[in-house]
């Protein structure tokens, strides 16, 4: 990425996800500044990843390059209303929020902007975050350049064309790294009433999802029903399993999680 000042408007779990890559791959900390009004966090940004922190959002926005908007949807409005009188003519805005729509923001600034959004998530703090993002075709090559440095320093990146796929983002990947986390969470509890020790059933349990995402990753030739099936003996324990999975319904619980996902974006579209 050029040597563009970035800062954070809030000091949240993504901001610290998407620091935490900037500066693992080598972006100078003092090119980085973050806001909030919690100073435990900022210290804590500081503390570990050396960078400017400070409370202030109108100065680290005017003296700042590009300003990546990391606060909730319902604080987005009075946050960018903080900074509507600075001259964001050359300036890039990229938000990580969800649901609130491109078009949504001049008029919080209330002056033409130049923004994009994007969706990623918490692994980026590992470099194993996926991001999806969105700019209008009036966006230049070189600010989508800078986003797309900026998000790929914590994993990988997919454009969508269409603003309204970046909802199915959310439901595919912004959101979902919860949805393994319930997964393997009830399997150590079942491990656990099974009279496995926590910690052994944990190390099974995370090995396992590890392993299988490997796998699914390793093996782009294959669907994921033959992976399944590969691991899956007529008769077996494992066909039990999936069989049980099958019966109560999986598959249509997972779609309608998903869809009630990607509704409450829509919903949070409308309402802020």
């Amino acid at each position: 990425m050029t040597q563009a000042k970035v800062c954070f408007i809030g000091a949240g779990n993504m901001t610290r996800s998407i620091v935490s890559g900037l500066i693992r791959n080598g972006y100078p900390s003092e090119l980085v500044h973050a806001t909030n009004p919690s100073q435990a966090k900022l210290d804590a940004l500081h503390s570990d990843f050396g960078i400017v922190v400070s409370n202030d959002n109108v100065k680290a926005a005017e003296q700042a390059d590009v300003i990546v908007l990391s606060v909730k949807p319902q604080l987005m409005q009075q946050v960018c209303e903080q900074m509507q009188y600075l001259d964001l003519a050359n300036k890039l805005v990229i938000t990580i929020a969800a649901g609130i729509p491109a078009a949504r923001y001049s008029e919080y600034f209330n002056q033409p902007i130049t923004l994009i959004r994007t969706m990623p998530n918490t692994p980026t703090q590992l470099g194993f975050g996926m991001t999806g993002i969105y700019a209008d075709n009036s966006m230049s090559e070189s600010h989508k350049a800078i986003c797309q440095q900026l998000m790929q320093s914590g994993g990988k990146v997919v454009w969508v064309e269409k603003e309204d796929e970046l909802n199915q983002v959310i439901a595919l990947a912004g959101s979902s790294p919860a949805y393994f986390f319930l997964f393997i969470e009830s399997m150590i509890e079942t491990g656990k009433k099974m009279g496995m020790d926590e910690a052994k059933a944990r190390v099974l349990a995370e090995q396992a999802a590890l392993g299988a995402a490997q796998m699914v990753i390793q093996n782009q030739d294959l669907s994921l029903a033959a992976l399944r099936n590969n691991v899956t003996s007529k008769g077996g324990t494992t066909a039990q399993a999936i069989e049980t999975f099958e019966q109560g319904g999986l598959r249509t619980l997972v779609d309608k999680a998903m869809n009630n996902c990607v509704a409450r974006a829509e919903e949070m579209a409308k309402t802020f």
